[in-house]
């Protein structure tokens, strides 16, 4: 049985991610990529306690690595990760992303199952992969 949140339209899964320099991947997520800063909670030091950032209709959380607590701990030096977004136009969001001096790994591609994607690597090493493909869509 599907949990009752699913049926909200809101997204149910949220990627978070910990970074060494939090205020710096938050500049190069709404810069370079497009996300809209949502929330950001700051500490007295001006870490990041916990930040959201949206696209679209997903969001990611993230936070300043190296606070402490259990979550702190449990992701220790893990990463990279790899996150997945939609977009519209690969094509123009990945120039968006190269203008702002993003690393781009793979530029924009057609894929054997119908997708555009491209991938860019962020200062801290996590892989963002953008594409025109939206799992579990009607199609």
């Amino acid at each position: 049985m599907a949990d009752a949140t699913a049926s909200s339209g809101s997204p149910t899964i949220f990627p978070t991610l910990l970074y060494r320099d939090a205020q710096a991947a938050i500049r190069l997520l709404t810069e370079a990529f497009g996300f809209s800063r949502e929330a950001v909670y700051e500490g007295e030091d001006g870490s990041v306690l916990h930040a959201e950032l949206s696209y679209g209709n997903g969001r990611v959380m993230l936070g300043t690595k190296g606070r402490g607590g259990v979550f702190d701990k449990a992701m220790g030096e893990a990463g990279p990760a790899g996150v997945y977004i939609v977009v519209e136009d690969t094509d123009a969001h990945c120039k968006r992303a190269r203008a702002a001096g993003v690393e781009i790994l793979m530029e924009p591609t057609d894929q054997d199952y119908g997708s555009r994607d491209y991938m860019a690597r962020d200062g801290e090493g996590n892989i963002w992969s953008f594409g025109t493909y939206a799992p579990g869509a009607a199609g």
